[in-house]
């Protein structure tokens, strides 16, 4: 996997708040802190995903495979535990810049995404999020782009290829899984975002870095979010050239 840079990183922890023209601010980066943990094996979770809504007409494409569940083929990670990835104890008495740079420092070269989120934009995230679950937004790829098929059921988000869902149904497997962490939420007005890239192969950093924050910004922002709406709510009046078009990418 083709690993961040430190710059890189580093705009991936505000990138997150710049897509928001709401008068959010990012977080600016307090002195260097060394603090690392060691990690427990993942625990995977059974648990049944909500099907898809059968009146996704405009995406009647996705076939017998749209009512199903999503990717109910694979365990999805439960949510990894907080403290063992980072020492509670010690994060407690940290402000949020040094958290915020703990976090960021902590994933460096490991092959993972880190970033973060206001607790006010992840209540808000949920919110919206509970009423609309599903998105697909384009990924570019050397002359052409890749439709990628969104979920978000909070804590997590999960994204995949639109094309490998309509192919392989309950069996399509996410390409990269995000999860939000809201332990710091009351204390320090911070959620921890940490994205696990499933296939190398699909995706890398760089790409999973846009994603999430494009993902988010059409969730978090007022403007953007009217085509999520219409894509759970209103689907035969979703034209996927309107998510083209807010991303300033060429209809092909």
């Amino acid at each position: 996997m083709h690993h961040l840079s430190r710059s890189v990183s580093k705009r991936t922890l505000s990138s997150v708040l710049a897509w928001y023209r709401n008068g959010f601010s990012s977080f600016s980066m307090a002195s260097r802190q060394p603090y690392r943990s060691s990690i427990l094996p993942q625990i995977v979770d059974k648990s049944p995903r909500d099907a898809i809504p059968s009146d996704f007409l405009k995406w009647r494409s996705l076939g017998s495979v749209r009512t199903s569940k999503f990717a109910s083929g694979f365990t999805p990670l439960k949510q990894k535990p907080l403290d063992s990835i980072i020492d509670l104890e010690r994060a407690k008495h940290k402000s949020a810049e040094e958290l915020a740079e703990i976090w960021d420092d902590y994933h460096l070269g490991r092959g993972h995404i880190a970033a973060l989120m206001k607790a006010s934009l992840y209540k808000l995230l949920e919110q919206r999020a509970s009423s609309c679950r599903y998105f697909v937004i384009p990924l570019w790829k050397g002359s052409g782009y890749t439709t990628m098929f969104v979920q978000v059921q909070a804590p997590h988000m999960l994204i995949t290829g639109l094309e490998d869902y309509k192919a392989r149904g309950t069996q399509a497997t996410p390409y990269f899984t995000v999860t939000y962490y809201t332990e710091f939420t009351e204390s320090k007005d911070l959620v921890l975002i940490r994205g696990d890239i499933v296939f190398t192969s699909k995706l890398t950093d760089s790409e999973a870095t846009w994603l999430l924050d494009t993902a988010q910004s059409f969730y978090l922002n007022d403007v953007r979010y009217k085509l999520v709406e219409r894509f759970n709510k209103e689907t035969r009046e979703f034209e996927f050239k309107d998510v083209l078009q807010t991303l300033e990418m060429p209809i092909l």
